[in-house]
């Protein structure tokens, strides 16, 4: 090909494809340079086979680069050891210029090896799938396009260092999330820059093999998506670069706001468009935001090992996590016993105690907050009332007193006060030639202590109570262990009269599940980190709603935070979705167009027979070749209990609040630790009237807590459903609901037509259909629903149980 007659605008890097898909078939490494001289001076429209021998022209070439970068890292790692040995070997030959010569080198060569094996990392990534799409573009009405393949990674041409693959994050890739054929655009360092697009693709590579590609004039391949949701869940989350949504790139690539509160809805994917944003940050500001400066706050420990897989994969760095339970212990210095949220949790649903409902409502409010304020400015003009010392026959008048606590005022009281005692002696030292040492210190060190009105910190928060006319929203626990709902409103009250030094080395924060924490909670931290905030959650899935936050309430707070909201549900099908409106109408949702089977109810007659499905379930699963199942209980005494009866049975493993590590098999949990985590199946025990026999309690059906469930055809189906408002009597005492539903068979018939319904014996349940096995007075008074299960369900029906 006469390359000199090409004229377009493009990276020559890409001028690498022969005339002929056989040439391409037959190159041989020897023969690449040819090929750097020939790709696509006739139209830019390869066909598959060619586009197949494209893959294999850049798979060579990272197999290459990834093989360089494994010798620099050989060689750094080699001349470490040699420099060392030298250091060891000539130690007393060597002066003190030499040593410091031969450290310097090999610290450089260290930083050196470091960068080769981040490097190596990303090359790795980037050969088992180089690209998941591409965009043809050029100057509006130039033609030929040029191509631009878009990959996690970027990789450029060894030789000319022209980009044959761009980086996700780069400003020329936003053009294939938010546009279709015809005008783009993209915001670059110099400005906007108008483009055309002629061509739009996406693949699927998996392991170097090409597996299948797909045109697309619309945004976003839907047929990508699909195949994206159907996919086994994984004890990792995944990225999503291939199929994000061009309102989830706007959100990602928002730069200008200080906070961002992102409200979704169930399945919209806000955790992820969360790490994805800061990969990001992380990519567009490099040279001022680094891994260590970014800090997650996960709900617990479990979710933050789920969720540490994301960014390595997209080539940073994993970042620092904490829960909101380690952050107030840190803050209080350990000194305090206290509650765990999940505790509160489980004790709101044991249920019994209207007190401490009522004590965790109070608490929650935004009021509160202001009323906590209030008292604050009281305590400072109150409980300090500074008077002057005299020591011998010299007086330290009050002023000179007040002088030295206001300098300190940053401190706890006995920092405060062996503060001054330390700069009075220091005073009378040097002003007045007076050592004040023994007794004479005790005493001034008495006097001063006296001056404060109350010095222990739980006691003057104890006083708020009696100050704002409530003593009864304070209590303790055994052992004067702190209820969780006063955890954090006594780490502000310490912050707010002691102080607090701003970590400012944290310059960007991402609080996950953000229904779960109270305005006090958003204070401390906007205290704690003045920094850019991504907060994200979803009012509807709140753990606790009697102390659950929105987008509007956090506002509140941080005055300055940008909302936007995520209405669209990637996660549901449409059978479940209607069955889910029905119930509960969200006139906002914004389901994606997915089917799957219907959901299905089933019925036992006893106990006995519930644990049995549960054991003959799990073994089932055992052996489908699915990943993870999870048995989701409403407590934690619940989920130990289950466990005791299972893992002599089945092997089933139990997640409590001291587990690090979510990984593949059957695990029991309860809702508030299985919260957001992804599941190839699961089953809800012991759903029953007396456990969820009021609104709040139906609120904390599990169902909304995993992300994922398969049904027989392999899909995926979604457990976050809103929950029933009734739960009434029938002759069957215990049930299982297929998939994930908990509503009366009739009612949910009468709305949803293709709603299946099965009474049940003990039969073996196919492993690739999903299960909530539930207990006692569950549904209807009418004496059942006669089966309706089509012959591909037959597994699944049996005749009714004639005892009741």
């Amino acid at each position: 090909m006469d390359t000199a007659n090409c004229t377009l605008d493009r990276p020559k890097a890409f001028t690498r494809i022969t005339q002929t898909v056989e040439a391409l078939r037959n190159t041989r490494e020897s023969d690449d340079q040819q090929l750097r001289m020939g790709l696509l001076c006739q139209p830019a429209n390869l066909s598959e086979e060619e586009e197949r021998a494209f893959l294999a022209l850049m798979t060579r070439n990272i197999g290459r680069a990834l093989k360089t970068m494994h010798q620099s890292v050989v060689s750094r790692h080699e001349e470490m050891i040699e420099i060392k040995q030298q250091i060891q070997e000539h130690a007393r030959d060597l002066d003190h210029v030499d040593k410091a010569n031969l450290r310097q080198a090999a610290d450089m060569a260290s930083r050196v090896g470091e960068h080769a094996v981040e490097q190596r990392r990303k090359l790795s990534r980037l050969l088992e799938s180089p690209y998941f799409g591409r965009i043809d573009v050029d100057a509006v009405q130039a033609h030929p396009a040029t191509p631009v393949y878009i990959g996690v990674h970027a990789f450029a041409d060894p030789q000319s260092q022209e980009p044959l693959i761009h980086d996700w994050r780069a400003p020329i890739s936003s053009m294939f999330y938010d546009f279709e054929l015809g005008e783009a655009y993209y915001d670059a360092p110099e400005g906007r820059v108008a483009r055309e697009i002629s061509l739009k693709r996406q693949y699927r590579i998996e392991k170097q093999q090409f597996r299948f590609m797909l045109e697309s004039s619309l945004n976003i391949q839907d047929d990508i998506l699909q195949e994206e949701l159907s996919r086994a869940a994984d004890d990792k989350l995944k990225t999503i670069v291939a199929t994000i949504q061009r309102d989830q790139n706007a959100i990602i690539r928002n730069e200008h706001a200080q906070t961002l509160v992102i409200q979704g809805a169930a399945g919209s994917g806000k955790t992820s468009i969360a790490l994805h944003r800061v990969a990001y940050l992380l990519y567009k500001h490099k040279d001022t935001i680094r891994s260590d400066d970014i800090l997650i706050v996960s709900p617990n420990k479990v979710f933050a090992h789920y969720i540490s897989q994301v960014l390595p994969e997209l080539g940073e760095e994993m970042i620092r996590e904490t829960t909101m339970e380690q952050l107030a212990n840190e803050l209080l210095d350990g000194e305090y016993k206290f509650q765990t949220f999940a505790e509160q949790v489980s004790k709101l649903l044991e249920g019994g105690d209207e007190a401490f409902a009522q004590r965790v409502r109070f608490k929650a409010l935004a009021d509160f907050l202001d009323l906590l304020d209030r008292y604050i400015d009281h305590v400072h003009a109150t409980n300090l009332r500074v008077d002057g010392i005299r020591i011998g026959m010299i007086r330290l008048d009050s002023n000179w007193i007040g002088n030295q606590f206001g300098r300190r005022a940053q401190f706890s009281v006995s920092e405060q006060v062996n503060g001054v005692v330390t700069a009075i002696v220091e005073h009378m030292k040097y002003q007045h030639q007076k050592a004040v040492v023994g007794k004479e210190r005790t005493r001034i060190r008495n006097e001063l202590r006296k001056m404060f009105a109350e010095t222990n910190l739980k006691t003057i928060y104890r006083n708020f109570f009696t100050w704002a006319e409530r003593p009864d929203m304070f209590k303790q626990g055994p052992k004067g262990a702190l209820e969780y709902a006063d955890v954090f409103p006594l780490v502000y009250l310490k912050m707010m009269l002691e102080g607090t030094n701003p970590r400012h080395e944290i310059k960007h924060v991402v609080i996950d599940e953000m229904q779960d924490y109270t305005a006090v909670q958003y204070r401390v931290i906007s205290t704690l980190y003045p920094s850019k905030m991504t907060i994200l959650g979803d009012r509807n899935q709140a753990v606790n709603p009697l102390s659950s936050s929105n987008a509007e309430s956090i506002r509140d707070v941080l005055p300055d935070a940008e909302c936007v909201y995520m209405q669209k549900s990637y996660r549901s099908t449409v059978e479940i979705t209607n069955v889910a409106q029905s119930i509960v109408h969200n006139p906002d949702l914004i389901p994606i167009e997915r089917h799957g089977e219907p959901p299905r109810v089933m019925r036992f007659p006893a106990k006995a027979r519930e644990i049995g499905f549960l054991i003959e379930r799990a073994r089932a699963f055992a052996d489908s070749g699915y990943h993870s199942m999870g048995i989701i209980c409403k407590t934690q005494k619940q989920a130990e209990a289950l466990y005791d009866h299972l893992r002599g049975e089945v092997d089933v493993r139990l997640i409590d609040a001291d587990s690090k590590i979510f990984s593949g098999g059957i695990l029991i949990a309860t809702a508030y630790l299985a919260k957001g985590l992804e599941f190839d199946e699961i089953m809800v025990p012991f759903c029953n009237e007396n456990e969820y026999n009021t609104q709040t309690e139906l609120r904390w059906l599990p169902f909304k807590q995993a992300r994922w469930v398969h049904d027989a055809a392999g899909r995926l189906q979604d457990l976050r459903l809103p929950y029933s408002a009734r739960l009434v009597r029938d002759q069957f005492d215990h049930h299982v609901v297929l998939l994930h539903s908990t509503w009366d068979a009739d009612y949910l018939q009468r709305e949803n037509p293709k709603f299946e319904f099965s009474s049940m014996r003990t039969r073996r349940v196919p492993p690739s259909t999903s299960a909530l096995a539930c207990q006692p007075e569950f549904l209807g008074e009418r004496g059942g629903v006669s089966p309706t299960v089509p012959p591909s369900s037959t597994t699944l029906a049996g005749q009714r149980e004639s005892a009741g």
